[in-house]
């Protein structure tokens, strides 16, 4: 067995659940979960008729699937890319742009093929974290190094504190914005910052948008790396590959479909490696998936789902538990007034709410571990039950 595998950590949801094996409920309310990010909004009803539509079922199931996408959906993830971003050109569809299987498989893959196995180099991200990162650096034969980013510097990794010779020995960066699970948004500022970083050290930066879609100011969306890139005139995108997916955006997390775009050298390199990796997405999820890139409505209403759902929480709670709102995302990432871990099982013994503690999606290092005390809240859950669980909350507060 590859033995880089005895390093991997187990995923956040293992850990909660074995802390709670032995933990029983003494509410007799239903569980009302808001620790998995899994959007719970219904799909649009025109992408549930699209794959209700035999024609293109059968169009999908009777021929293996092309692993550099349909020209048609690249065309349409290229458009929104521009429409998006607004940037100067569209991204060639034929060369810097590639469809995925979920910004999971493409976050995983990608160190992958970035990293020469035989050359110890780091994999630098943000702490807290998606844990694919780290795993994915793990078994790339990368070394990890953590940025902590804490709410002293506004929940955004720090780069300036980096050493020289960490960036010269940096193969890939990951970053998260909007971030998971802070929420916080990089300016086309820093984001340039790390660019310019990315080209003095020859390193590839890989940027985690899919929360982008969810945000709370309609004339305010949040920035993205292609964005940053090509307001500095970088329309090659040199070193820059962003990922994203239709799971936030539209509710589609089950289609498992999926972008990633830049760095056209880069990505061909990448199309070599899931070629033999054996990830294409299935012919009939690519012609959906065409339809939700090119709409915009149903990703407004789902915007203001979300948007209602944070007010009415944060109504409740304000009295006994204020929070900060974050930028973009569904999550809160809320401070305890005791520790992360014995908050979350009380939560679960006296009310039933399950969120998930936030030291399970941070790692310790000299400075701490930037997740203690803090839980994430995925406000994923219906109205109602957003609602309700809020209450319960308030009920149980000092008992907390």
């Amino acid at each position: 067995m590859n033995k880089q595998l005895e390093r991997l950590h187990p995923y956040p949801f293992q850990r909660f659940n074995a802390l709670l094996a032995s933990v029983e409920t003494k509410s007799n309310a239903p569980l009302i979960a808001w620790s998995m990010g899994e959007p719970k909004h219904p799909a649009a009803r025109f992408l549930v008729e699209a794959l209700q539509d035999e024609t293109l079922i059968r169009r999908g199931l009777g021929t293996y699937p092309p692993t550099k996408g349909l020209e048609q959906l690249r065309a349409a993830i290229a458009d929104f890319l521009k429409r998006r971003y607004g940037l100067h050109q569209t991204p060639n569809a034929e060369t810097q742009v590639l469809p995925v299987t979920g910004t999971r498989e493409a976050l995983f893959a990608i160190a992958q093929a970035v990293v020469s196995a035989n050359e110890a180099g780091r994999i630098v991200m943000p702490n807290p974290f998606y844990q694919i990162y780290e795993g994915a650096a793990i078994l790339a034969g990368a070394e990890p190094h953590y940025l902590n980013c804490t709410e002293e510097n506004n929940f955004l990794p720090d780069f300036a504190a980096v050493p020289a010779e960490i960036w010269d020995q940096c193969d890939l960066l990951y970053l998260c914005t909007p971030g998971n699970p802070t929420g916080a948004v990089m300016s086309n500022e820093r984001l340039q910052t790390v660019i310019r970083l990315a080209d003095r050290h020859d390193f590839v930066i890989v940027s985690d948008e899919c929360y982008s879609e969810i945000y709370f100011d309609e004339n305010e969306p949040p920035g993205g790396l292609l964005g940053a890139a090509d307001a500095m005139g970088w329309h090659d995108y040199r070193n820059c590959i962003a990922v994203n997916s239709l799971s936030k955006r539209s509710n589609l997390p089950g289609l498992r479909s999926g972008y990633v775009a830049g760095d056209a050298a880069i990505l061909e390199k990448f199309l070599l490696y899931r070629t033999y990796h054996g990830s294409a997405m299935p012919v009939h999820h690519q012609l959906v998936s065409e339809l939700a890139w090119q709409d915009e409505q149903h990703v407004i209403e789902n915007r203001s789902l979300y948007r209602e759902k944070f007010k009415a929480v944060a109504n409740i709670l304000e009295p006994v538990w204020p929070m900060q709102q974050p930028e973009a995302g569904f999550y809160f990432w809320a401070q305890t007034p005791t520790r992360d871990t014995d908050f979350a099982v009380r939560l679960i013994e006296l009310a039933n709410v399950k969120v998930l503690p936030g030291s399970f999606l941070s790692r310790d290092t000299d400075s701490g571990n930037p997740g203690e005390n803090r839980v994430r809240m995925a406000l994923v859950a219906t109205l109602d039950e957003c609602v309700e669980a809020a209450e319960r909350i308030v009920q149980v507060w000092e008992r907390l």
